[in-house]
């Protein structure tokens, strides 16, 4: 349990910063990777470089989540930081491009633990009505990251070093490391705990050889033997996994969680926005550059509206909370992403600028408001010994939703990437969004029935 002489608000400075590493990552590595290339070689290995970092921040999530259960907070953040800042280091130093793909790896099995513990973290030492504000803060850092990752990155490029990108990690994870070990106290019971070892290792592959299909699949757009074999080994260990979990005393991913209907709703919930948002990150600029043959510049422009009204979301999500429920908020919140879709469906070539700005602002402000809310709803849902679990099975999903949601969405994208085929495929692709939007709000509407008849029963 956390001690009182826990400082919040401090320790809430040491969540940001581990936040603000992980959020800017993703898009600094990929304005750097053309000069990477250029220096190392291996452009074989390009996508490896970014796939490989996300295969390891998938399973390390729910992992780390399970050790803070068991160790405490403190002890597993300190570890997910280190390895993270040796990958780091690694990486600066990488070269070859090989080097750099396994120094990628370790990068990502420490970001496991800063995707997910700080969210356990808040869980433990703010109230349910402080919750929902400290996570629009968290989310104002992916926004401001969004913001400010591609413009550092290049600006690290070109003037410094692409080894910079990476060694830039080290100074900023220090100083969270710092300020979080001396300002979180929690008392763990010393205990010989026991680590459910084969449920890691059965995990690990069955995620490893799901996404390994999943970037075969998108790489062909065919379901060939190899990628079948790769789906079958994943689903055996998927079944392998279960049958662990349900028997080991201490279970890597507790299978009661899927008993609580907020956790539940909240994982589909997760998974299907997941698939939303990766989709609409990558096919709107591609429209705007494809369709509407304008530069990069302005797919830039109009992507920034969701980096602003995302955080304004997160923030009005802290307001309404203590007056409402995760059901109905988190409902309003998809209802508004299903809004914002519906202007995709009806692109042009034509369609100006300022029309895509409106439609990401609406879709930011959505995005906003529902996964605040459902990461509340899941903190909320558990106590202390099973809160960094919950965390790790929500950011799971998320991210899975995310690796199916490009793979998948691949398959109706159009090989020219230019004029009325593309136009076509993109079309397709909205449509789908549109659809897994209404079945995010029929998903999140069965919380608000089982929110009433709690409330009825009380």
């Amino acid at each position: 349990m956390n001690d009182s002489a826990t400082r919040p608000k401090i320790v809430a400075i040491a969540l940001l910063i581990a936040t603000f590493l992980t959020a800017i990552e993703g898009t600094i590595v990929s304005t750097a990777m053309p000069k990477i290339v250029g220096d190392l070689g291996g452009s074989q290995l390009y996508t490896w470089v970014i796939s490989v970092y996300l295969l390891a921040t998938v399973i390390s999530t729910p992992i780390f989540g399970k050790l803070a259960d068991l160790y405490g907070r403190k002890k597993m953040f300190a570890s997910g930081v280190i390895i993270f800042l040796i990958g780091s280091l690694l990486s600066g130093f990488a070269a070859t491009m090989g080097q750099l793909v396994l120094f990628r790896l370790i990068q990502g099995i420490g970001a496991g633990a800063l995707t997910t513990i700080p969210f356990t973290i808040i869980g433990d030492i703010f109230t349910y009505e402080q919750r929902a504000k400290v996570q629009g803060y968290i989310s104002s850092v992916w926004g401001i990251a969004g913001i400010i990752g591609p413009l550092a990155g290049g600006f690290i490029v070109d003037q410094i070093s692409w080894h910079w990108v990476f060694f830039m990690n080290l100074p900023f994870g220090i100083v969270a490391l710092f300020i979080l070990w001396t300002s979180l106290h929690e008392h763990v019971e010393k205990k010989k705990q026991k680590i459910d070892y084969g449920g890691i290792v059965t995990f690990a592959i069955s995620m490893s050889a799901f996404l390994y299909a999943l970037t075969l699949l998108k790489e062909t757009k065919s379901l060939s033997g190899s990628i079948v074999g790769w789906f079958l080994l994943a689903f055996i260990g998927v079944m392998v996994f279960l049958r662990i979990e349900r028997k080991t005393s201490e279970p890597m991913l507790p299978l009661q969680l899927f008993r609580i209907r907020a956790i539940t709703v909240a994982n589909i919930a997760g998974f299907l926005l997941g698939f939303i948002l990766v989709a609409i990150t990558f096919y709107i600029p591609l429209w705007i550059q494809g369709v509407n043959h304008s530069n990069a510049t302005y797919s830039g422009i109009a992507m920034l509206p969701m980096s602003l009204t995302w955080p304004t979301g997160a923030v009005l999500s802290g307001k309404w909370l203590p007056k409402s429920s995760a059901g109905r908020l988190s409902l309003v919140g998809i209802a508004i992403i299903f809004i914002g879709l519906l202007p995709t469906v009806f692109f042009q070539a034509s369609t100006s600028l300022l029309w895509m700005m409106i439609a990401t602002s609406i879709l930011g402000l959505g995005f906003g408001l529902s996964l605040t809310t459902f990461t509340v709803a899941v903190q909320s849902a558990v106590g202390w010994n099973l809160r960094g679990a919950a965390m790790g099975s929500n950011n799971l999903m998320r991210n899975l939703g995310q690796a199916v949601g490009i793979a998948v969405s691949g398959l109706w994208l159009s090989s020219e990437l230019a004029g009325t085929a593309l136009a076509n495929s993109l079309h397709q692709i909205f449509y789908i969004l549109v659809g897994l939007a209404i079945v995010g709000c029929l998903t999140t509407f069965s919380l608000i029935t089982k929110e009433k008849k709690a409330s009825e029963a009380a």
